[in-house]
């Protein structure tokens, strides 16, 4: 479980947070000053702090400051008022992931809070990277030495030092978000910002103003000026993943942006000119997206001036046995286990899977299986591989008793349970993407979550 730091001095608004996070699934620890929160950071290891800027006894960039030092692998978010943005932007530029304008809106909140979940899961896996990379980044030992693997290694050191617009392509869990911060890092713009966004994770309507911000009242609920990612990443790296699933209408003012280096707020009439080198991603085929129209093929040959694509782990089999012994090991370590390594029987089994969820899939299923495995080697029995099996709707158990129309809701009752649960597995847990998958609006989606009682 997920576990979050509350830093909030008002109770009312930081009861309201305290249970807005845990209905979602997450464990929060509440702090009412900058003075506990940063002995808290000092004593236990949190995911995400969410602190206020404004504080009793210390202020939120001293929290921000203690988070990099002591915790440096959370995602730092601060909560601020009009009349600090400026401190909020700085912030942000010392390495906040984001910050949030009271009043918070408690949905954005939460899709701000996945992202930034989702970023610190890639961080964390370390995959994709050789030992003398990963010393230059300070960064575990890289795994693998497949040919293409180390092919992909090769390409991105090449491109690395110039400021050339990068296209990273590859399935989901190849490692693109760890691709793009090797580039940054190896890049003379390391100690510039690296700012990344999940364009699939932003509502079409709101595109423009994160990556280009919007001046106040450009539209309704803007009651103040905000930068963009773009703003706030000058000098440094913007990384696009899934910039596929931008609008027609936002390719068109980012193509801009990469002919002119400048672009307006939305509302706004001012000229920014700004210093951004692009890494973009994407899983979809965008040559063929061209072809349909629904991306822009002028911007798609501003985007491939380097591609480089990440290969599946079903291309580099010869890779699983040393992804899989580290993973075990790293799993038996954190829960304490005596667990010594995977059997032959295991490991084949794991090679014989064509892994359609990459490295991110392998990593799940070796951590179910140090879970179920007491001691010594992880057998067979242990390993699942693929979803588990679909049950058939006609056979969930719905009772013929009482009226027709009784039996009648029972049955819709359990059918709706079991397209949530199956949505949500899909998605790996991801809500939003849970209810898109479902056609059902995103606070529907948690009426009915409560409603049926499906467990996180």
């Amino acid at each position: 479980m997920d576990k979050i730091l509350l830093v909030e001095d008002k109770e009312s608004l930081r009861q309201v947070l305290v249970e807005t996070l845990q209905t979602e699934g997450y464990a929060v620890v509440e702090a009412t000053d900058g003075q506990e929160a940063i002995q808290r950071i000092s004593e236990e290891r949190f995911d995400l702090i969410l602190t206020d800027l404004k504080l009793p006894k210390r202020d939120g960039l001293e929290v921000l400051r203690a988070a990099q030092e002591n915790s440096p692998s959370a995602a730092v978010v601060l909560m601020t008022a009009y009349g600090t943005i400026d401190v909020a932007v700085q912030a942000m530029k010392e390495g906040a992931y984001d910050f949030l304008c009271k009043p918070i809106d408690t949905d954005y909140l939460l899709i701000l809070i996945e992202r930034a979940m989702e970023r610190q899961r890639l961080w964390k896996e370390n995959i994709l990277f050789r030992s003398q990379l990963a010393e230059k980044l300070s960064l575990p030992e890289i795994l693998g030495r497949s040919p293409r693997i180390m092919e992909a290694f090769q390409l991105l050191e090449k491109v690395a030092p110039t400021s050339a617009t990068v296209l990273l392509s590859g399935e989901s869990g190849t490692g693109k978000e760890l691709f793009a911060r090797a580039l940054h890092f190896l890049s003379p713009r390391r100690k510039r910002p690296f700012l990344a966004i999940n364009c699939a994770a932003i509502p079409e309507n709101l595109q423009e103003s994160e990556l280009f911000g919007h001046e106040k009242g450009a539209f309704t609920g803007a009651d103040h000026s905000k930068p963009g990612r773009f703003e706030l990443a000058d000098q440094g790296t913007l990384f696009l993943d899934e910039v596929g699933d931008l609008s027609l209408s936002t390719q068109a003012k980012l193509l801009r942006v990469l002919q002119g280096e400048s672009f307006e707020k939305v509302g706004g009439t001012k000229s920014i000119r700004v210093d951004v080198r692009i890494v973009a991603a994407t899983n979809q085929d965008l040559v063929k997206a061209s072809a349909e129209r629904r991306f822009r093929d002028d911007l798609l040959y501003r985007l491939h001036v380097f591609p480089i694509r990440l290969p599946p782990l079903r291309e580099r089999p010869e890779d699983i046995p040393l992804l899989a012994e580290r993973f075990v090991a790293r799993y038996a370590l954190e829960m304490k286990k005596r667990v010594k390594g995977i059997s032959k029987e295991a490991l084949s089994l794991l090679q014989q899977y064509s892994w359609p969820g990459n490295v991110r899939e392998l990593q799940n299923c070796l951590e179910r299986a140090v879970i179920l495995c007491s001691r010594g080697e992880i057998q067979p029995k242990q390993i699942q591989v693929g979803p588990e099996k679909e049950e058939d709707p006609a056979a969930i158990p719905i009772g013929l008793s009482g009226s027709l129309h009784e039996a009648s809701s029972r049955a819709s009752r359990a059918v709706e349970r079991k397209m949530i649960q199956e949505a949500l597995r899909q998605s790996k847990g991801n809500k939003w993407q849970a209810a898109k998958r479902l056609q059902v609006s995103y606070k529907t989606l948690l009426f009915k979550i409560k409603d049926l009682e499906i467990g996180p």
